[in-house]
Order: structure tokens, then sequence, then C-alpha cells
């Protein structure tokens, strides 16, 4: 069960998937966790359809206890409803934030692409007549709104998770009889390097829109080293008899780490030399939104003389698809080349500041980062600076100095 506190800047976590995963269970994990049940409600409220919510209960599986996601649905049958219909709902939900909504729609993205394969069709021409549905709409709003809560939305956020239970036999849906797992989860598991386990577990333990979630927003692997913070457990509809039908999240902060950490980073580009240069700033804010790590242009001259610029992002494999996406979608390019390359990282982490007069002072977040030899790089986002400035009426410069002083004067709590 939950173990609240200090969750605002919380950038670890680990998604325990043996018994399977599907969006209730995971949605239901985060709210046991900490997430605020008023915020996800809401969020999924702003989808503006009439008689759609949640409700949370506390319940048992197999003697364990959990929290149980309920979701009330319209008495009108639901329609069928296109990607474009789903990412204009996500969209228009004014009680969802930035990074939720376009967490929201990566995950209905993913479903899309998965289901467009499995058919033989494109995703556009998906008729979502399950993961559109009521209860996925739900669900995929609902955990969007508790992992932007948690802070697991946030940059250099850390989440791993276990092998998915899969199951096994025959499942009933909209397109008949299908065997377990089905297509669609042995797509979205293929294009995102996830890890599927069959085990001895009878029936569906893992959904297609429980595996988008976690596609989106995990990469495979153990739990990491960290202090412990909460645990969430999310219980299913069944109550098996072989072991617990839940899903967990084990969120915490990074364990102390000296030196520098190696791992892969993917490298997408694209050379674009016919967009208006106008556009640049609104498609890397897009490619953020998709999950990219950072972005940035080089000015070129290209073909025939021509000026132009070459795009490139930093990313994880798990969000390649949705940053290629996005440049498609953003620019005229008509290709994107990408390449894995390993790359070292200080350990970091961020705190918080307070700058400006006593009873108007403004929180600012700092990064922190170490060198190898115990040297501290200290760098206030420049965002937050921004915003203390015009709230304070200070010059910009002045505030990051103030953050930056503030930091190695002791004057901050870890977050």
């Amino acid at each position: 069960m939950s173990v609240s506190g200090g969750m605002s800047r919380v950038r670890v976590a680990h998604l325990d998937c043996t018994a399977g995963v599907a969006g209730d269970m995971l949605l239901g994990a985060l709210l046991d966790a900490g997430a605020d049940v008023e915020t996800v409600t809401e969020a999924v409220r702003s989808l503006g359809i009439p008689g759609l919510g949640i409700s949370v209960t506390q319940g048992r599986r197999c003697g364990f206890a959990c929290a149980r996601v309920s979701v009330t649905t319209p008495d009108l049958p639901d329609r069928e409803r296109h990607l474009q219909d789903v990412v204009e709902l996500c969209t228009g939900a004014d009680r969802l934030g930035e990074r939720a909504s376009a967490f929201a729609r990566r995950v209905f993205e993913l479903l899309a692409h998965a289901e467009a394969k499995a058919h033989g069709t494109t995703p556009d021409k998906v008729h979502f007549h399950e993961v559109g549905a009521y209860d996925a709409l739900a669900d995929v709003v609902g955990c969007a709104a508790a992992l932007e809560n948690l802070g697991l939305l946030d940059d250099h956020a850390v989440i791993t998770c276990s092998p998915m239970a899969a199951g096994s036999g025959f499942v009933h849906c909209a397109h008949g009889r299908m065997p377990v797992p089905v297509p669609a989860v042995l797509n979205i598991a293929a294009h995102a390097g996830l890890q599927l386990a069959s085990g001895d577990l009878a029936g569906e333990r893992t959904t297609p829109t429980g595996a988008a979630i976690v596609a989106a927003l995990a990469e495979p692997g153990a739990l990491a080293p960290m202090t412990v913070r909460a645990v969430g457990t999310g219980g299913g509809r069944r109550d098996t008899a072989d072991r617990p039908n839940v899903t967990r999240v084990v969120i915490g902060e990074p364990a102390a780490v000296r030196g520098p950490a190696q791992g892969e980073v993917l490298t997408l580009e694209s050379t674009v030399d016919d967009l208006d240069p106008r556009l640049w700033p609104s498609v890397l804010r897009a490619l953020r939104e998709a999950g990219a790590w950072d972005c940035w242009t080089t000015g070129i001259v290209a073909r025939h003389g021509r000026p132009g610029q070459v795009v490139t992002a930093l990313c994880s494999e798990q969000v390649r698809q949705a940053v290629t996406d996005a440049l498609f979608r953003h620019t005229s390019t008509l290709g994107v080349r990408w390449s894995t390359h390993q790359r070292v990282t200080l350990p970091r982490r961020s705190v918080t500041v307070c700058v400006g007069p006593p009873g108007h002072a403004q929180p600012v977040v700092v990064k922190v980062g170490e060198t190898p030899d115990g040297t501290l790089t200290v760098q206030p986002e420049l965002s937050d600076a921004e915003r203390v400035a015009r709230v304070l009426d200070w010059p910009v410069r002045a505030v990051c100095e103030k953050a930056v002083s503030s930091y190695r004067q002791g004057h901050h709590v870890a977050v």
C-alpha cells in the first residue's frame, strides 16, 4: 500500500507486471501509490463525455490488499472512434496537463499502429472498437494524469518494467475469438522491445491498453537502486486462485551513484530545406512532447545551395516511433534516419530553492550534476527562472544567479 510524502519530483519507478497488466490495474497501482484521486477523476471528466468517470475501492486479490478502479460509463452504447477522434478528445481535455495529454496521445498512437498491423490497414483507418471505448479512454487518460501527478512524466525520470505475463488460451473480442496474447499485444511488445512471459497463467493477463501504456512509459529492466518512497498495488477484475491478479508500482528516489553512468541513446536526424523557419520552435516542442530527451537544429547548406536545417533528437528506443511520427507530422521531411550511440551521463538530481524577498519568494528548480572529482555543476531550470523573473520583475540573469547562490548556501530541499 502507499507510503506518502515527497512525491512531487519523483524520478525512479519500477512496474511489476509479472501477473500481467491492464489499464485499470496500473491506474489502481498509481492511485494506491499516492496519485491524487481528485486530479485523476477531474482529468477523466474533462474528456467531455457525460457519464464517464472512475471510482476507486479497496479490495483483495488472493489475500493481498489492492486498489480497484471501476469505470462508470454512459447508458448509451459507445460509438466507434478513429485515432483522430481519440487524439482530439485528449487534446481538448482541459484538466489534463501538457505532458499528460502528450502521453495519452502517444499511447493511443501505439495502439493504432499495433491494431493496424494486426488487421492489415493503416493507423488512421483503425476502428477503436475496444481500445477507444469508454473503459480504455478512462484508463489511459487516468494513468496519464496520475503519472504526471507523481512526477513520472518529468524529464529524466527512469521507469523500468518486469517481463509482462501474457497468459494463454483464447479471448473473445470485437473481431471474434483470438489467441492469447492477442496480436496487438505482440505487436506492441515487438515495437517497444518489451519482454513477455507466458508461464503457467491461464487467460488474458496483459491487455493491449496495458501493454501500450507500459510501452510509452518504461524500458525493460530490473528494479533500479532507489530509496523507496511508495508502493502501489492495483487489482484486476478477476480474483485468480493461482496467484494475486495485481500490477504493482514501486516509486522512489535514485540511490546515490558515484561516477558517470553509461548507457545507450538513439539519435534521430532529418535534413529539411523547405520549411518556414518560423515553425521550428513548434517542431522542437512537438519532439519533446513525443518523448525526446533533447532536440535541436543545425544550420547547413543543402542541395542546390539552399539553406536548410538538420533536426536532431535524442531519445530511448520505446519512443522512437513517436518521435519519428512527430517529425513527419510537423515538418516537410520525407525521411528520418537513426543510429544507436553509447553515452556517459553524470549523476544528477533536482532541488528546489526559493528566490525573492521574504513573503514573495518563488520556487526555482535547480539541476545539480557531480563530476568524477566531486565538483558540482549547478544550473537553474531556465523556464522556472523566466517565470520568476516575470513575477518579481527581475532580470532573468539575476534570478539565475540568486538561485545558484541559494543552492550553494544550502537553502534548498531535495526533490
